[in-house]
């Protein structure tokens, strides 16, 4: 796995990059190629030190954020989390893309995000574009838990249209469907 290290308004020293890279390499016994790249960015707020990772794949995208006040149990947490995730969702991923072995997946990314920020409009703080996936809806709620998100946007070929799904206070999921 290759990492893509950044400190937002913070130094990334060799200590931290190293211990980063310890500690998030682990995750490689999961992968099976050498070509995943890793984008790992840490920022403090607050006097918090703030750890986001996110891995790409080729069918599905990891995510997580953890904050702490010391940086190097941030990264202990946030390589614990993606392990969880990893592990309670590896089964679901394993019989899911068994199933669709026969879908073509020539996609790079699940979304390809493109920050733009408009200073101009002062209530729009930022803006993204996304590539959409064509999926049906389970696996819109699997990609919804692996990013940690509270909405997901996708192509429903169920539906032929595109379609929003979001999680529900009571732990349910809601969708909305654009005709």
């Amino acid at each position: 796995m290759k990492l893509n290290i950044r400190g937002d308004k913070l130094v990334v020293t060799d200590a931290i990059r190293s211990y980063i890279e310890e500690k998030i390499t682990r995750l490689d016994k999961y992968f099976d190629s050498d070509s995943i790249e890793a984008s790992v960015v840490i920022r403090v707020r607050n006097n918090k030190e703030i750890i986001e990772v996110t891995i790409p794949t080729k069918r599905y995208t990891l995510r997580a954020e953890e904050e702490n006040k010391d940086l190097y149990a941030a990264i202990d947490l946030v390589s614990d989390k993606l392990e969880r995730q990893i592990r309670k969702n590896k089964t679901k991923l394993n019989e899911r893309y068994k199933k669709d072995d026969n879908i073509d997946f020539n996609f790079d990314f699940l979304a390809s995000f493109t920050d733009e920020e408009d200073e101009e409009e002062e209530l729009i703080v930022k803006r993204k574009s996304i590539d959409l996936k064509p999926m049906d809806e389970e696996e819109a709620i699997l990609q919804l838990e692996l990013l940690n998100h509270d909405f997901f946007m996708f192509k429903n070929v169920n539906e032929d249209c595109f379609s929003v799904i979001y999680k529900r206070k009571d732990g349910k999921y809601g969708i909305i469907n654009s005709k």
